[in-house]
């Protein structure tokens, strides 16, 4: 029995979740909960975030005159802020909701469980880089109207596959640090969405009429 133990021990050290977290979700996020610290889960977030930052770079009209150096510069600085805001919010969400299907997760858990979402966001940097320094204004400007660089199309369909594999890290991390289904993971982060989506279409549709009624006055 203390064999076995120091084996899972010694395994466990050699978990790296840059690469584990890619195929196994599940254990890599057991894996942060038990091994890591919320510092890990921090710098991990810094990583990712900046690809997340830069893919949220595309049709910003009011960055053009950025010069592509100081854009990447200003993701790198603002990735550990949108990161650990963004986390702790969605933790916030997993965590309450998760008590609707009896999990048992505490926040710790799902904060650290959330940060492995970013991961995937690392591919993306390399990429956007190159977009940035090869053709910025097809990137940034929402009305370019010249040919599309060779880099647009590789990073579109990488940017697809890490967004729908950072949502299956995420039920998977949610699953483990609930110690729920699949399932009950999933609609523990989809049943939120669809609350605040709804919220935000009210609000957007009271606003208009709002502004419509003030027009018509």
């Amino acid at each position: 029995m203390e064999n076995l133990n120091e084996t899972s021990k010694e395994e466990r050290s050699k978990l790296n979740p840059f690469l584990s977290v890619w195929m196994h979700p599940k254990q890599t996020t057991r894996y942060m909960i038990n091994e890591k610290s919320i510092g890990f889960a921090i710098l991990v977030l810094s990583i990712g975030y900046i690809g997340s930052l830069m893919s949220g770079l595309i049709d910003s009209e009011f960055l053009p005159d950025f010069s592509p150096w100081l854009l990447v510069l200003l993701c790198v600085i603002f990735a550990p802020i949108a990161g650990v805001i963004g986390t702790a919010i969605s933790a916030l969400i997993s965590w309450l909701f998760g008590k609707l299907f009896k999990g048992t997760g505490t926040y710790s858990d799902l904060f650290k469980g959330l940060s492995l979402t970013a991961i995937p966001y690392i591919v993306l940097v390399p990429l956007y880089i190159i977009w940035m320094m090869t053709s910025p204004d097809s990137l940034l400007d929402p009305n370019f109207m010249g040919s599309l660089p060779w880099i647009f199309w590789p990073t579109i369909l990488v940017s697809i596959i890490v967004t729908i594999w950072s949502f299956v890290i995420s039920v998977g991390a949610v699953a483990e640090a609930h110690q729920i289904s699949n399932w009950m993971a999933f609609f523990t982060i989809f049943i939120p969405a669809i609350i605040i989506f709804i919220v935000l279409f009210v609000l957007f549709f009271v606003i208009l009429i709002g502004i419509i009624g003030v027009g018509m006055m």
